[in-house]
């Protein structure tokens, strides 16, 4: 008995000797276990076709000599081709008319449902949301049956007033036809993020403004814009990447409007029509490259006018 009471001291001196800690597992590996099926399919899954489409993009096949390195000449080709220049230009008007209606009714929306004074806010906000749902295939396809010229209900309603049939798929009808298409797709997906962001407000923001005495048109274009900028602008680069790679609509629209969607539509349904229509896959992978350069290029003149005038 007094041997283990003079055993209890030591023991108790031995662990708080200064200087000592107990020994832990060694966790800085941890992290990286976390992280490891990430960067498996992060590497796997974009890394590594990017790297493969690079290396494509410097060669070129011959009838005579078959694959020959080329240098940079796909991309010279590239600059020079009128039709990946039109088709460019093409979805750059598509976003100057788009991008801003679709911003400003989803703007409009979330403010609504943020003011608290709409009625039935949780149905009107899944109204809004539920086309984003919708494959874009299966909008455009959707889509494509009201514009039809034939058997469309716009052109039967049209048919019995007596009235002539609207051209949606005509060619200056085609690219208001795409963007309507479009902006019902996406206009929910825009109106989450500004709710989310305008829900995440301070409150004391809006009571000052009660007591200097804000309307509700007052409070919202002084206090709930402005603070919801960064998420504005999050919907804006989103909305250039989605303007630049269009891709399904016209595809599909493509059958409906053969003699006004041709394969150079857009960049993208271009680069598809070079890679697997005609075969030319070095060139294809070229073009897609460029394109990617054309939207990181886009992007940043957005992000660096807006600032500007932010700061302004």
């Amino acid at each position: 008995m007094s041997q283990a009471t003079s055993l209890e001291p030591s023991r108790t001196t031995s662990l708080s000797r200064p200087g000592r800690r107990p020994k832990l597992a060694n966790t800085g590996n941890s992290g990286y276990l976390f992280v490891a099926p990430f960067m498996v399919v992060f590497l796997g899954m974009l890394v590594v076709p990017l790297a493969y489409a690079a290396y494509l993009s410097l060669f070129r096949d011959r009838l005579i000599g078959g694959t020959v390195f080329a240098g940079l000449d796909n991309y010279t080709r590239a600059l020079g081709d009128d039709r990946l220049l039109e088709g460019v230009g093409r979805v750059a008007r598509f976003f100057a008319f788009q991008v801003p209606i679709m911003l400003l009714i989803s703007l409009l929306a979330a403010l609504a449902i943020d003011s608290g004074l709409l009625r039935m806010a949780k149905v009107f906000r899944l109204g809004i949301f539920l086309p984003y749902a919708v494959p874009s295939v299966v909008a455009a396809l959707m889509w494509g049956y009201l514009y039809g010229p034939d058997f469309g209900p716009f052109a039967q309603l049209a048919d019995k007033v007596g009235a002539a049939v609207p051209p949606f798929l005509s060619d200056s009808w085609m690219l208001g036809s795409m963007a309507n298409i479009v902006t019902w797709e996406f206009t929910g997906y825009n109106m989450i993020i500004l709710y989310a962001a305008l829900r995440a407000i301070p409150g004391e923001l809006y009571e000052a403004a009660a007591v200097d005495g804000a309307g509700a048109w007052r409070t919202a274009w002084s206090i709930k814009i402005p603070a919801i900028r960064p998420a504005l602008m999050l919907c804006l680069i989103f909305s250039v990447i989605g303007s630049f790679q269009l891709f399904a609509e016209p595809n599909l629209l493509q059958r409906l409007a053969p003699n006004v969607i041709d394969s150079a539509y857009t960049p993208n349904l271009y680069a598809y029509t070079l890679a697997f229509t005609g075969q030319e896959v070095n060139y294809a992978a070229a073009v897609s490259f460029l394109l990617g350069l054309v939207i990181i290029v886009a992007s940043y003149t957005v992000l660096f006018v807006t600032s500007r005038r932010s700061r302004s």
